[in-house]
C-alpha cells in the first residue's frame, strides 16, 4: 500500500522540479472557458557559473484543464535576451571552450517527453557569451530557436567622454 502512494508523490516531485527560473510576469493569449488561459510567461534566471549574467526567457504556456493539471504540451515558441548585470570572470574551462554547448537552463514543457533548454557558448574572438534556447522532444525536436549574445565588458568603470 505504501508503494502505491509513494509512486504518485514521486511523479509529482519529478514533474514539478524547479527550473531555477523566477516568473516575473505573463499575458493571456487565448481565453479558456475551463481552467487557466493560454499565456506567454516571462521568466528570469541567472547563469550559475557566470554570476554577472542574467537571462530573460519568454515562452508559451498552455492553459485549459490539461494545463491546470500539468499534462498539456506547450508549444516550442520561446525567446531569450541575456545581459550583463555585474562583473564577469570566466572560469578557465569556459574560456578554453571545453564547456561550449553546456546546458544552463532546462524546463519540462510536456508531461514526459518535451523540454525547453538554454545552452551557453563562448565566442573567444569577440569575447562574448552566446545563449541559445530551443525545444527538444524524445523523438523529434523543433527548429524554432532564439539566441542572445552578451559582450563581456569591464564593469564599474565610468564611460569615457
Amino acid at each position: 500500500m505504501r508503494t502505491q502512494r509513494a509512486l504518485p508523490i514521486a511523479l509529482v516531485a519529478l514533474l514539478s522540479s524547479p527550473s531555477g527560473a523566477e516568473q516575473i510576469g505573463g499575458v493571456s493569449t487565448k481565453f479558456k472557458w475551463v481552467g487557466p488561459n493560454d499565456k506567454i510567461v516571462v521568466e528570469v534566471f541567472q547563469d550559475e557559473d557566470i554570476p554577472g549574467v542574467v537571462c530573460y526567457l519568454s515562452r508559451a504556456k498552455t492553459g485549459g484543464v490539461s494545463g491546470a493539471v500539468g499534462v498539456a504540451e506547450d508549444t516550442s515558441d520561446a525567446s531569450i535576451d541575456c545581459t550583463q548585470i555585474g562583473p564577469i570572470a570566466l572560469p578557465e574551462d569556459i574560456r578554453s571552450g571545453r564547456r561550449n554547448g553546456e546546458e544552463v537552463f532546462k524546463k519540462r514543457t510536456s508531461l514526459l517527453f518535451k523540454t525547453l533548454q538554454v545552452v551557453r557558448f563562448y565566442d573567444a574572438p569577440r569575447n562574448a557569451l552566446v545563449y541559445l534556447t530551443y525545444s527538444d522532444r524524445l523523438i523529434e525536436g523543433s527548429p524554432k530557436n532564439s539566441i542572445s549574445a552578451v559582450v563581456i565588458r569591464p564593469w564599474g568603470t565610468a564611460p569615457t567622454q
